[in-house]
């Protein structure tokens, strides 16, 4: 089996975790989070979102967890946009890092950023330029390239122009997004060996959504295809509010208990993240998390 040596992570639970739940965590709560989170060896964080807060009202206080985070080093805090105005909230906060997003999928892209795909993707070239302007990084991200609930199946050339339009503004640094959690390893290894061949001098991240039990599977498939870099949330949380039973992205402890039993190096403190799902379990009552149910297999030796 071909893997990589190393993955690189970005947790995800911040922002993606935290925007499907009811309870609005305190800002203290969150920068406490943040910072255990960036302590344990996390490369990546996506702190949370500048959108309407009417629409997503977890992440209303995303420009005082940035500015409270200001002097995190060695860590790469980013966030999702949805337009313009999103990108100016992150440039007056100190947010370098911002994510666009369009769906694949025309219904979810509607439901969830009131706009055609067509539309969004139009908005991107002020995004970008305001961005540039501002210093700050663009990536891009596609959510359900791999299925949608509504249309079932996505043609590879909806996704390919997407990415296409991304790399004509200058995006090159992609993620795609398992949101409906319809993916299969199958699926997985096929895309990824596809939209490799095709912009061998992109980065690719993928997210997965444990739905329907196969977010490991995903991953393993994206690491045999030559692909290292993956979203998790800690105690699996998450899920989107617009996607009928979504359920939460994989859970970072049970990722990185992957990696580590595989040999595959992180950088990121296992039983760290453990401690860091705890809270969040805690907190919320419930949990997605294999590891924190069952605890790590090292810990069945004495």
């Amino acid at each position: 089996m071909k893997l990589p040596e190393n993955v690189i992570l970005c947790e995800v639970g911040l922002r993606d975790g935290l925007q499907n739940e009811e309870e609005i965590l305190p800002l203290e709560t969150k920068v406490s989070w943040a910072r255990a989170i960036a302590r344990s060896g996390f490369p990546v964080i996506e702190l949370g979102s500048f959108v309407s807060p009417r629409a997503v009202p977890q992440m209303a206080d995303t420009d005082e967890l940035f500015s409270a985070l200001a002097g995190v080093e060695r860590v790469e805090l980013r966030a999702l946009v949805a337009n313009e105005r999103g990108v100016e909230r992150a440039a007056q906060c100190g947010c370098r890092k911002v994510k666009l997003n369009v769906s694949a999928s025309r219904r979810h892209n509607l439901a969830n950023l009131n706009r055609t795909p067509e539309e969004s993707i139009d908005g991107f070239s002020s995004c970008v330029q305001l961005a540039q302007e501002s210093g700050i990084e663009v990536s891009g991200s596609i959510s359900m390239p791999f299925g949608s609930p509504w249309e079932r199946q996505i043609p590879f050339a909806d996704v390919e122009g997407m990415i296409r339009a991304y790399r004509e503004l200058g995006i090159r640094e992609v993620s795609l997004s398992d949101t409906s959690g319809m993916a299969t390893p199958a699926q997985v290894y096929d895309l990824s060996v596809r939209i490799q061949e095709s912009w061998p001098d992109m980065i690719w991240w993928m997210h997965f959504h444990n739905t329907r039990g196969l977010a490991l599977a995903n991953i393993l498939a994206a690491m045999q295809a030559g692909l290292n870099r993956f979203d998790t949330s800690f105690a699996g949380l998450g899920g989107c509010p617009f996607v009928p039973g979504a359920a939460g992205n994989v859970a970072t402890e049970d990722a990185l208990h992957m990696f580590l039993e595989m040999g595959i190096s992180t950088g990121i403190d296992l039983d760290a993240c453990i401690e860091i799902g705890r809270m969040a379990a805690s907190r919320f009552e419930r949990s997605e998390s294999y590891i924190l149910r069952a605890g790590k297999s090292s810990d069945l030796i004495r």
